[in-house]
């Protein structure tokens, strides 16, 4: 049971249905999280910017590398929401998200998103050092930030306890 409901639409101001409209063209469907993020516009587009800032990291990432990152985040959060959403993902393409094959470069990223959840003062120099062989300190940059709006979206719904989607619903995982 969410501790705050979802705004509806309907029921929303010119303002909120205005945005609603606006995530709905672009990306589809106004999640539960994004709705209850519609309480407060500008949380709504803090966490929104979490799309522009994947397409950048996925400039020099990759797409399966960026969505091993934040599936590995998330389900180091244990946020049911966003860690079943990148279930979907690997699913629909054909992959078993409980056994995943990476590469070296891949698991990395994996390693430093799970790092960043665990204690992000932790990040150990042997880990930057690999990541700073592999990637440039604007890549640094933008991973980490990418990694820090992750957290905070995991944060978000974990504490308001945001109800999962219905169509996210096939892909819980097991035992959850």
């Amino acid at each position: 049971m969410p501790r705050i409901p979802p705004v509806e639409q309907e029921t929303a101001t010119a303002d909120t249905r205005a945005a609603f409209d606006h995530i709905i063209t672009a990306h589809g469907r106004m999640t539960n999280m994004k709705a209850t993020l519609a309480h407060s516009l500008p949380a709504l587009d803090a966490l929104m910017e979490w799309y522009p800032l994947r397409a950048e990291v996925e400039k020099f990432l990759e797409p399966r590398a960026t969505l091993l990152f934040v599936h590995a985040i998330s389900a180091a959060t244990d946020c049911l929401i966003c860690s079943t959403f990148f279930r979907r993902i690997l699913i629909d393409a054909g992959e078993n998200p409980d056994q995943l094959a990476m590469n070296e470069r891949e698991q990395l990223v994996v390693d430093y998103g799970r790092q960043l959840v665990r204690d992000a003062n932790g990040v150990s120099d042997e880990l930057f050092k690999r990541l700073s062989q592999q990637f440039a300190q604007p890549e640094i940059v933008a991973l980490t930030a990418f990694g820090g709006m992750m957290i905070a979206t995991n944060v978000f719904n974990n504490a308001l306890r945001v109800d999962l989607d219905e169509y996210l619903q096939p892909y819980r995982r097991s035992g959850k």
